[in-house]
């Protein structure tokens, strides 16, 4: 898989692209990482990038010629086949407007042969990009960077994960939160439960008691069974304390859903 990045900054990613997962990623060979400088592709001599909006207003706005030559230069086919899904290949746009980033999505990212990343900054970028150069516009969260950078770092990191051979353990991102509950007849993680979209059950390692808190008895019976269940309802209080909204989302078995409302209950109860 290649990621191409357009940005003002390239010198930003020296350390988000040395270290951990995506540095092993790259030396392996499982993914190839370019950096484009936008400014390279201007034509003026002061480099210029942005300019004042028309209609008026606060800030400076990224300029569409240097964004349209930087992304045709990489060569990639026409938006009508990308948006398609006839090539797999997608020119995506970080900015605040956008559809918010998923584990979902990134799966769907994760299948493809070439992400280009458009970093916006300042105020924004001009809206011809989106319209007609970008597949989709992608946003981290609900609250705005000072630029496109720390976002691409986030997307670039979370696919890469998912690329077969990043992790040492397959099994690792199919139990994670909010990934996606296996499919009937799809090897699942060994012993616990999939996440299905859940936060991620507690986790606990030695020692087995510290500091006056110990370690939950069922983890240390090897009852495989009785781990899954405990680990499940974990997930399920852990969800509904910090993201109920997920459980909204989420189809629940009648033991779930059971389970569900009796901690409902229990928190109306103490008021919490």
């Amino acid at each position: 898989m290649k990621f191409e990045i357009v940005t003002i900054f390239p010198d930003f990613f020296r350390g988000p692209l040395d270290y951990g997962i995506v540095r092993r990623a790259r030396e392996a060979g499982l993914i190839e990482i370019s950096l484009h400088d936008l400014r390279a592709f201007t034509t003026d001599r002061h480099r210029t990038v942005d300019d004042r909006p028309f209609g008026g207003g606060e800030g400076m706005v990224l300029k569409p010629e240097p964004v349209f030559r930087c992304v045709e230069s990489l060569g990639v086919p026409e938006r009508s086949l990308r948006v398609r899904g006839e090539v797999a290949e997608a020119v995506i746009l970080l900015s605040p407007q956008g559809q918010v980033f998923t584990q979902a999505m990134a799966q769907q990212l994760a299948a493809l042969d070439r992400i280009v990343m458009i970093c916006g900054r300042y105020e924004g970028v001009d809206e011809r990009v989106a319209e007609a150069l970008a597949d989709r516009e992608i946003s981290v969260g609900d609250y705005v960077l000072s630029g496109g950078e720390l976002a691409a770092a986030a997307i670039l990191d979370t696919v890469t994960r998912l690329v077969p051979g990043a992790l040492g353990n397959e099994a690792s991102a199919r139990q994670e939160s909010f990934s996606e509950a296996p499919k009937p007849g799809a090897e699942g993680p060994d012993s616990t439960c999939a996440s299905g979209g859940l936060l991620d059950y507690p986790h606990y390692t030695r020692p087995a008691e510290f500091r006056g808190m110990a370690v939950p008895e069922v983890l240390m019976g090897g009852n495989h069974e009785q781990i899954r269940r405990w680990r499940r309802q974990r997930a399920l209080q852990k969800t509904l304390r910090y993201r109920p909204d997920l459980l909204r989302q989420e189809v629940l078995s009648e033991s779930d859903a059971k389970l569900v409302e009796e901690l409902r209950a229990r928190n109306k109860e103490y008021g919490t």
